[in-house]
C-alpha cells in the first residue's frame, strides 16, 4: 500500500470531524453515462484457497474455473485482508480497512459514518442494475439504503431494464467450512493420495476431511460452470467482465481465521471479453504476480464502470483506467474470531510474510465451537492432548512468537519462522516498519479492546472516534501495546507504571503485559491489585486474570465473576475467556459460570471452560438475546 496522499489524509480528518457525505452526482464520467458500459459479474465461493488445477494442485478437479483461467488473467498474489467472512466482506463492500472503521471483529455490527458508501451505491447511481445472490454479512450495524436493486435468492441480471448494464454477485457456499461438519466420507477422492501440509498430522480423520473438501471444491466448480453457461446462453458473455474469487482461505485447521497464506491467499481470475480487452490487465491465459487484496476491489469496480473513485477509499484500483501503480504490500488483520479474542497484524509482499502478534501469550489454536465441529479439528486436538504432535503441528496450540517472518517461496506452508535469523534482519526491519506505518495511517482501532472503543464511540462511530485526539491518543496506546506484546521481563517496571496512566488504553496494555509475563510479573502484584478497581472493565479483567494466573486469585476471581454480569456482552466475553484460560485456577467460579446470563459467544466460551473442568453448563440457562436466525 502506498501511504495516503495529503489530500486523502485531509479528507479522512474532515470525515472524523463530521464532514458532509461525498456527493455522488458529478463523480460519473462520460463513459459511465454512455451505453457502452461493461456488465460485471462476480462469482464468489466461500472458504477456499486456490485449490484448482490452474493453480497447480494435483488433487484438484476444477475444469470450469481452469477454463475461465485460460480465457482470462489469473492472479497469483490475491489476498483476503481478513481470513474470515464478515470482516473480509466489510473490506470488500467499502474499499476500506475494517480496523480503520472498527468492523474487524467477527459479527461486530458497529456503525460507520454515512459518508462511507457501499460501492454498489455508486454503480446504481450511474445506472447499473445491482443484484446480490445473496450473502451480505458486512459486519456493519446498519446497511445503507440503495445498495442493491435485489439482494436475495432471486437476485439475477435477467430482471434489469432492456439495455441496462448490470453488476451481479452470485455467492456459492458449497465449499464453506460447514461442509465438513456433517462428517461425510469422501467418495470420489482417495484420502490416501491427499497431500497433507506439514502442520497436519497424518490421521484418518484429517485425510478424509481433506479428500471430502476437495470433492466440495469440485462441486462448487460445477456450479460456477452453470452460471457461466447461463451467461453465454443469454448472449451476454461478450458484454460482461467476469471476476471470480474466494471470500478467504480455508478450511482445514490453521487456515480460515489465521493470517498464514492458507487463510488469506485466495484464487482470483478476471475474464474480459474482446469488446473490453483494452481494459484487461493482460491477454487471455496470462498470469500476473501483481499484489492485490480485497480492499482494492471496490475502487477497481468503480474504475471499470467509469466512476471517479472517492478520495476516502483506502484501496487502490488494479483494473480499469484509474488503476494505480502496483502496490508493494498487502495488509492483513486478525481480531476477535467469534468467541475468542486475539490481536495480530500482518504484511505480505510477493515473497515474505511478516506477522506481529500483540497477544503472543495466546495460542493460535484457541477453542472455537464452530471450528471444533469438524472431525479434522477434533483429531488435531486429540493428537495434541495425547502428546503426539511435533514441530509446527504442536506449535499451533502453544503461545505464539512475538514476531513471525516467513519466506513463502522456500517455505510455502509457513512453518519456519525466520524472525530471529540474523540473515533476515533487514527484511524483518523493513516489514515491521511497513506494518507500523499502516496501523498509524489507517488509525487502527484494534489497539483498544473492543468494549472500550465501543464505549468511547458512543454518540459517534469508531471511525470518527479514533481520529479525535481527545478520545484516542494513538501514538501512546500503540507504544503501550508494543511494549506489552514484547513479553520481556525487563519491561516490568514500565508495565507497572502503565497501570497508573491516565489513558485506559495504556492501563489495559499494562495489565496485558503483566499477564503475558505470567509468574515473572509477580513484582507487579500490588499494582495489579489496584488495577482491579479500575474504571475500565477490560483493565479490571486483565489485572484479575494476571493475578489468578500467578496463584493470587482470592479477590481476583471475584472480579472475574462480577464481570460476567456486566451489561456489555463484550465485557462478559472478555471475562469468560479469562476464566477459561485459567483452567483449574478458575474452579472457584464454577457456580457463576454455570448460572451467568449471557449472549451466545459468552455462553460458548463458558460451556467449553466448564467441560474442560469436568463440569456442565445447564441447558436451561438462557441467553440475554435470542439466537440469530440463520440466513
Amino acid at each position: 500500500m502506498a501511504l495516503m496522499t495529503g489530500s486523502r489524509r485531509a479528507f479522512l480528518q474532515s470525515v472524523g470531524l463530521g464532514a458532509a457525505a461525498l456527493a455522488i452526482p458529478g463523480a460519473i464520467s462520460a463513459r459511465a453515462k454512455s451505453s457502452d458500459r461493461p456488465n460485471i459479474l462476480w462469482l464468489v465461493s466461500e472458504d477456499n484457497g486456490p485449490f484448482f488445477g490452474c493453480y497447480g494442485y494435483k488433487n484438484a478437479v476444477t475444469p470450469h474455473l481452469d477454463k475461465l483461467a485460460s480465457e482470462g488473467v489469473l492472479y497469483e498474489n490475491a489476498f483476503a485482508n481478513a481470513p474470515v467472512c464478515a470482516p473480509a466482506r466489510s473490506t470488500i463492500i467499502t474499499g476500506m480497512y475494517p480496523p480503520s472503521m472498527g468492523t474487524q471483529h467477527m459479527r461486530s455490527k458497529n456503525p460507520i459514518p454515512a459518508s462511507i458508501k457501499f460501492f454498489p451505491q455508486y454503480l446504481r447511481q450511474a445506472g447499473y442494475y445491482t443484484t446480490n445472490r445473496s450473502k451480505q454479512d458486512y459486519n456493519i450495524a446498519k446497511l445503507p439504503q440503495g445498495t442493491w436493486d435485489v439482494s436475495s435468492s432471486k437476485g439475477h441480471w435477467k430482471d434489469r431494464k432492456p439495455g441496462q448494464p448490470f453488476f451481479s454477485i452470485f455467492n456459492i457456499g458449497t465449499s464453506h467450512e460447514s461442509c465438513l461438519h456433517r462428517g461425510r466420507k469422501a467418495s470420489t477422492q482417495d484420502p490416501a493420495k491427499v497431500e497433507l501440509p506439514p502442520y497436519h498430522p497424518d490421521t484418518p480423520e484429517i485425510r478424509n476431511d481433506w479428500a471430502y473438501y476437495y470433492e466440495c471444491i469440485t462441486k462448487m466448480d460445477s456450479q460456477m460452470g452453470d452460471i457461466l453457461a447461463e451467461l453465454k446462453k443469454d448472449g451476454l458473455d461478450e458484454d460482461t467482465i467476469v471476476i471470480y474469487y474466494a471470500d478467504h482461505g480455508g478450511v482445514l485447521p490453521r487456515s480460515k481465521r489465521f493470517l498464514f497464506d492458507s487463510g488469506t491467499h485466495v484464487p482470483m481470475i478476471v475474464r474480459f471479453p474482446k469488446k473490453y480487452a483494452h481494459l484487461a490487465p493482460g491477454k487471455p491465459g496470462q498470469r500476473t504476480d501483481r499484489l492485490v487484496s480485497f480492499v482494492d476491489l471496490a475502487p477497481s469496480m468503480l474504475s471499470l464502470a467509469g466512476i471517479k473513485i472517492p478520495d476516502y477509499i483506502q484501496g487502490e484500483a488494479f483494473l480499469g483506467p484509474q488503476a494505480a501503480k502496483p502496490r508493494d504490500y498487502v495488509y492483513l488483520f486478525r481480531g476477535r474470531m467469534d468467541e475468542r479474542y486475539d490481536f495480530a497484524r500482518a504484511v505480505r509482499d510477493k515473497r515474505y510474510k511478516y506477522i506481529r502478534n500483540y497477544m503472543p501469550h495466546l495460542p493460535w489454536g484457541q477453542h472455537l465451537e464452530y471450528l471444533w465441529k469438524s472431525k479434522a479439528t477434533q483429531s488435531l486436538w486429540a493428537e495434541y492432548k495425547a502428546g503426539r504432535l511435533k514441530g509446527a503441528q504442536k506449535l499451533f496450540f502453544q503461545p505464539k512468537a512475538v514476531e513471525e517472518l516467513y519466506d513463502t517461496k522456500t517455505d510455502p506452508h509457513e512453518v519456519k519462522n525466520l524472525a530471529c535469523d540474523p540473515k533476515f534482519a533487514d527484511i524483518l526491519k523493513r516489514m515491521r516498519k511497513a506494518q507500523v506505518d499502516w496501523a498509524v495511517e489507517i488509525h487502527d482501532t484494534g489497539f483498544l479492546p473492543e468494549a472500550e472503543f465501543i464505549a468511547r464511540s458512543q454518540g459517534t462511530t469508531p471511525f470518527e472516534m479514533v481520529r479525535d485526539p481527545k478520545k484516542y491518543d494513538q501514538a501512546t496506546v500503540m507504544a503501550a501495546a508494543d511494549l506489552a506484546g514484547a513479553r520481556d521481563v525487563k519491561n516490568l517496571p514500565r508495565l507497572i507504571k502503565m497501570l497508573g496512566d491516565k489513558d485506559s488504553g495504556v492501563r489495559y496494555w499494562g495489565a496485558i503485559g503483566c499477564l503475558a509475563l505470567g509468574d515473572q510479573a509477580a513484582g507487579a502484584s500490588e499494582a495489579l491489585g489496584g488495577a482491579m478497581e479500575d474504571s475500565c472493565p477490560n483493565v479490571r479483567i486483565a489485572a484479575a486474570e494476571s493475578l489468578c494466573s500467578m496463584g493470587k486469585g482470592d479477590k481476583a476471581l471475584g472480579v472475574l465473576i462480577e464481570a460476567l454480569g456486566d451489561p456489555s456482552p463484550r465485557v462478559t466475553l472478555h471475562a469468560a475467556n479469562a476464566l477459561d484460560y485459567l483452567g483449574q485456577k478458575a474452579r472457584g467460579a464454577v457456580d457463576a459460570m454455570k448460572t451467568a446470563k449471557c449472549d451466545g459467544y459468552t455462553q460458548r466460551t463458558l460451556v467449553w471452560a466448564l467441560e474442560e473442568l469436568g463440569e456442565k453448563r445447564p441447558a436451561s440457562t438462557k441467553s440475554r438475546k435470542p439466537k440469530r436466525k440463520k440466513k
